[in-house]
């Protein structure tokens, strides 16, 4: 008898408790399974694995998910595993509105339930567009199986003109220009077609590729899981690979919690410098964090990240998009430069494939310097995320170093101050609107609560008159957040929000705004006792409470959703539940 058979009989299949009984329940069990053709042998007591999949074709990152679930399917069987595909919310951001980042922790609900509540001993996940990787990782941290990672990879490189082009970058680019009067709306609408011309994700290192990257450093996926196109045949290579490798993962009682573990999450974030990662890395991050068990605080990015060079040449902080990325080595590429450097935090992490993330990557191939940085070349010096605090942020407020401009992160500005996203619309360029290039913009009312769902409108698209001007970047703050593809000298997620009586709603058009990242600091140049009477005056919670009143969902979201700092979870899903099975109801 081999070990593995020795293991399986000290640990019986969390789906024998439906299947593997000769009794009513089981009979019923096995039964209604039946009705879709399984034959007998698939109820033997092989593992059962879950196929969590967020396909929908109103996510069109996620549209090929229905292919790439037939090859993980393959592997499975292969590997001697029953695999079971399952639906769960799949909340695509570019059609979602207001925010798919409203619907993350429901997306995450979904999961854990599907998970706990089903017959499945492992499950693979499939993620794409850039919610629905924390969202599953969310959910299934919850529950704590044997799981592994399948992401949809990034679309090919848009083009127009002759010339590539990054998804969403380039819609902020050209949108500019459109208002500087550079070009005209009908080149800005002839890019549109070209921009997402394959199935996948965005082709930036915008917030997909960044979890992607960041599932992979965690130790969730396979190697190269990050940055293999969509339509790439290796793709689907992975994909089946994936099926088979959860089977065996089953067999090991290697859990979620094995893996992700706090030396994981510090690679991520020193990864996520490496790469240029977006923002949203460190809401998602601390999430899938509080739901494993980890403690991972806001500062965790200064103490890690800081310090950490950026060397992914990639839109919208560099020159090149995915594809480049992928052929100049993908993710391994980058970590064993980092480990080379001594900068990988912890080599030896485990990851799904049972070897350390070293052992996977200290021989991988480095194709193209130019895309993959050295570390005395880098594309900036410290790609940490910058957080700051102050005054204006008490619990803190986030930076992006690699996509801002150099000097103006040590800035000081008088307020433009807008009450919400469309407040900013209706003024933002009003000819008499008394701003100019050294004006700091801010808008509030965007956060968690204030939105809701903290939208990704803290890049705040600038004034057309300055635009004219020649001017391309200014200091802009909100209680928002930013798409991973957007790029400027934006602080985002000053916490706590507005709408959550956060200084931030104390700012009035004309104050001084002082800026250092060098040092961490956002204040508001005004007296504590000035910031006190303000705070006092106003009805700091008057949005969150009007949009309560609408009930639902959204009703759920605005009472229990958490601030930035703490990942925006709801309070009541923070820890580890398992998966005990429940009582069957038979």
């Amino acid at each position: 008898m081999s070990d593995h058979d020795q293991s399986d009989k000290k640990r019986p299949l969390r789906s024998a408790a439906w299947f593997g009984t000769a009794d009513k329940n089981g009979f019923m069990y096995r039964s209604w399974m039946k009705n879709q053709g399984f034959p007998e042998h698939l109820f033997d007591g092989r593992p059962v694995i879950g196929i969590c999949n967020t396909w929908s074709e109103l996510t069109p990152c996620n549209a090929h998910f229905r292919r790439i679930a037939d090859k993980v399917r393959q592997g499975i069987l292969e590997a001697g595993g029953f695999p079971v595909e399952f639906p769960v919310f799949s909340n695509g951001e570019s059609n979602l509105r207001p925010t798919a980042m409203l619907t993350r922790n429901l997306a995450s609900m979904d999961v854990e339930e599907s998970l706990r509540g089903n017959p499945v001993d492992g499950v693979v996940l499939l993620v794409g567009c850039d919610k629905t990787t924390p969202a599953l990782l969310m959910g299934a941290a919850s529950c704590d199986l044997p799981t592994i990672v399948v992401s949809g990879g990034p679309m090919l490189n848009g083009k127009h003109k002759g010339k590539d082009i990054g998804s969403g970058t380039a819609v902020w680019q050209l949108s500019e220009q459109v208002k500087a009067g550079k070009i005209s709306l009908h080149d800005f609408m002839a890019a549109e077609a070209g921009m997402s011309r394959s199935a996948g994700t965005c082709n930036t290192m915008g917030t997909a590729s960044t979890m992607a990257s960041i599932a992979e450093a965690l130790g969730t996926s396979l190697p190269h899981n990050a940055a293999i196109p969509a339509v790439d045949s290796r793709r689907y290579v992975l994909a089946q690979l994936s099926g088979n490798r959860i089977v065996d993962m089953v067999k090991e009682d290697l859990k979620l919690s094995k893996i992700l573990t706090r030396e994981a999450f510090e690679n991520a974030i020193r990864v996520n410098a490496a790469i240029g990662g977006s923002t949203n890395a460190v809401v998602h991050l601390k999430a899938i964090a509080g739901r494993i068990g980890v403690d991972l605080e806001l500062d965790d990015w200064t103490n890690i990240g800081r310090g950490t060079p950026t060397i992914v040449d990639l839109q919208p902080s560099g020159r090149f998009l995915m594809e480049e990325f992928y052929y100049a080595g993908g993710l391994p590429a980058v970590l064993r430069r980092l480990g080379e450097a001594n900068r990988l935090p912890y080599p030896d992490a485990l990851t799904v494939n049972g070897r350390s993330l070293w052992e996977n990557v200290a021989e991988a191939p480095i194709y193209n310097d130019e895309v993959i940085r050295t570390f005395d070349n880098p594309l900036c010096k410290d790609g940490g995320i910058c957080v700051l605090r102050g005054n204006l942020a008490p619990r803190g407020a986030v930076l992006k170093p690699s996509a801002a401009t150099a000097k103006l992160m040590k800035h000081r500005g008088r307020a433009v101050v807008f009450d919400n996203f469309d407040h900013y619309k209706a003024r933002i360029n009003d000819p008499e609107l008394d701003v100019d290039a050294s004006s700091v913009l801010v808008m509030r009312n965007c956060g968690p609560k204030g939105y809701p769902g903290m939208a990704e409108v803290g890049n705040m698209g600038l004034p057309a008159k300055l635009l004219e001007q020649g001017v391309t970047d200014m200091v802009r703050i909100s209680d928002a957040r930013m798409s991973g593809t957007a790029y400027g000298t934006v602080v985002l997620h000053v916490a706590p929000e507005a709408a959550a009586g956060g200084p931030l709603g104390a700012v009035r058009d004309g104050d001084w705004i002082e800026l250092d990242c060098e040092s961490g600091r956002l204040h508001l140049d005004i007296s504590d006792e000035e910031l006190a009477s303000r705070l006092k005056a106003q009805d700091a919670t008057a949005a969150s409470r009007v949009l309560a009143s609408d009930g639902g969902y959204l009703k759920l979201y605005i009472e229990h959703v958490l601030q930035a700092d703490e990942g925006c979870d709801f309070d009541f899903l923070v820890g580890l539940r398992g998966a005990k099975v429940p009582s069957h109801s038979h």
